[in-house]
C-alpha cells in the first residue's frame, strides 16, 4: 500500500468521525441554550428507553430456560414498565434522578478518560483525551456537590458542555490523524 492510498483511506475514514464531532458540538449548543427543555427532554427518552427495555424482558422471558428465569425476566420486565411510566408522567422528579446518575458515570468517565491519556500520551493529539477527563471531572465534581438543588437545569448544561468538548476533542484527534497520515505522504 503506498502512502498516498494510506493518506487517502484515512481521510475516507476519518470523514465520518469528523461529522459525528460536528454534531456532538452541535448538540451541545442547542442543549446550552435550551436547558430546561433540554433536561425535560432527556428524561423524557431516558423514560422511553426503560419502558422498551421493560419490555424487551417480557418478550424475552419465554426463552429463559427455566421456571426461575422466566419468572425473574417477568418482574424485572414489569418494574422497567412501570418505573418507566413513572419517570415519563414525572419527568422533573426524573430529572433529579437522572443529575445524580450522571454525575457518578461523569466521574467514572473521567477517570478513565484519564487513565486511557496516559498510554497514548506520546501520539499527537492525545492531550485533548486529558483535556476531556479533566474537564469532564470538574463537571461531575459541580454536579454531585450541588446535587439536588441545581437538577432541573445542571442535567442539560452539562450534557451540553460534555457533549462539545467530546465533539472538540474527538474533532481534534481526527485532525490530528490527517495531519500524521498526509505526513506520511
Amino acid at each position: 500500500m503506498s502512502a498516498e492510498t494510506l493518506s487517502n483511506t484515512v481521510k475516507r475514514g476519518t470523514g465520518l468521525a469528523i461529522v459525528w464531532a460536528i454534531v456532538l458540538i452541535l448538540c451541545g449548543i442547542i442543549s446550552l441554550t435550551l436547558p430546561i427543555m433540554a433536561g425535560i427532554s432527556v428524561a423524557i427518552v431516558i423514560s422511553i428507553l426503560i419502558m422498551i427495555s421493560g419490555v424487551i424482558h417480557l418478550t424475552t422471558a419465554a426463552v429463559a430456560g427455566s421456571l426461575g428465569g422466566y419468572l425473574w425476566r417477568t418482574l424485572v420486565g414489569i418494574a422497567y414498565i412501570v418505573g418507566g411510566i413513572w419517570l415519563f408522567m414525572h419527568p422533573v422528579l426524573g430529572l433529579v434522578s437522572f443529575t445524580l446518575v450522571l454525575g457518578l458515570i461523569f466521574l467514572i468517565e473521567s477517570v478513565f478518560a484519564i487513565i486511557s491519556y496516559f498510554p497514548m500520551r506520546s501520539i499527537g493529539g492525545s492531550s485533548w483525551l486529558l483535556f476531556d477527563g479533566i474537564i469532564t471531572f470538574i463537571l461531575a465534581s459541580l454536579v454531585l456537590i450541588h446535587w439536588p438543588s441545581s437538577s432541573a437545569w445542571a442535567i442539560a448544561t452539562i450534557v451540553g458542555v460534555n457533549l462539545i468538548l467530546s465533539g472538540i476533542s474527538r474533532l481534534m484527534a481526527q485532525f490530528a490523524l490527517r495531519c500524521v497520515a498526509g505526513a506520511l505522504a
